[in-house]
């Protein structure tokens, strides 16, 4: 794999603005050229096709570490991770998938980041199960959708409510709640110690339109329904497999007049061969999610 000493890592010392310059000299890469180094990846092991893939992407891992700014941690140690998560997609990437390597990545790259978040933040020591990661992602978003934004401890009605919401026990709402306003980490607290300086540390959490636990959650199941869907396609015909990748997989789908002409076809027969390809696909992956005991999603 791409190592990561060969990387630009940011630092306090380097600045963000000039890691975020650096990362933009690595060119983005064409569907095809990403393809082709994918392939070189999985094929042979080539390791400079992986670090291709590794910096073409950096600046989407900057991104979405930007993100994650409202937790109290360094911008770089973020970023770091950011990468960690990056370089795992990359490892596990599958070219035959039909699936651009942005959108495999950018699950990782969160799952990375967000595994350091509950790493470092001493008020999650209560434990790490999917419920109580969701409510620490969420307890805020929660609190201010029914109007109990004060400090304190939250009313009997509000702490049931949100329970019942994140799928947590009202002890466990309780206690993320006094350790989120207590000494711990609290997101009231300012940003710096300037007496000019009012922001809080909350003021700079995710944009909560967001849903980052439900990306968690979406992340850990990623890799099961890709491998459902690749079974499923088993399905389908050659000409189906290919219509439906074309118009419904791919990040720039191809048009019906476009796949009209290469299977000499009218528009209106290439539509209906992909709406019976996708009730075919959809039907076969619930049948295998039944099987397995999963949950499909077409």
């Amino acid at each position: 794999m791409a190592s990561y000493a060969n990387l630009p890592a940011p630092s306090p010392e380097q600045g963000l603005n000039r890691y975020l310059q650096e990362i933009r000299r690595f060119p983005m890469l064409e569907p095809d050229q990403e393809y082709m180094l994918a392939k070189r990846w999985v094929e042979h092991e080539d390791t400079d096709a992986a670090h291709q893939l590794v910096t073409s992407h950096l600046r989407l891992a900057a991104k979405i570490a930007m993100g994650y700014r409202g937790y109290g941690l360094p911008q770089a140690e973020v970023i770091s991770e950011a990468n960690v998560g990056l370089m795992q997609a990359v490892k596990r990437f599958d070219p035959e998938k039909g699936f651009r390597l942005a959108t495999y990545a950018m699950w990782w790259i969160r799952a990375s980041i967000q595994e350091y978040i509950l790493r470092s933040w001493s008020l999650v020591k209560l434990g790490t199960t999917s419920a109580q990661k969701k409510l620490f992602f969420n307890l805020r978003k929660a609190k201010s959708r029914i109007g109990a934004l004060e400090d304190g401890d939250l009313r009997p009605e509000n702490v049931k409510q949100i329970a019942n919401d994140l799928g947590v026990t009202e002890a466990e709402v309780i206690s993320m709640n006094r350790r989120m306003a207590g000494s711990d980490a609290s997101l009231n607290a300012t940003i710096s110690n300037d007496s000019d300086s009012s922001a809080q540390w909350q003021d700079w959490l995710e944009d909560e339109e967001a849903n980052q636990a439900d990306e968690y959650a979406e992340k850990n199941e990623l890799e099961t329904r890709r491998a459902l869907l690749a079974e499923a396609m088993d399905v389908l015909n050659d000409r189906e497999k290919d219509i439906l990748t074309q118009r419904r997989l791919k990040d720039q789908p191809i048009t019906l007049e476009e796949l009209s002409g290469v299977y000499d076809v009218s528009r209106e027969r290439i539509r209906q061969i992909e709406v019976r390809a996708f009730d075919k696909l959809q039907k076969r992956m619930t049948d295998l999610a039944t099987e397995k005991g999963i949950a499909a999603e077409a």
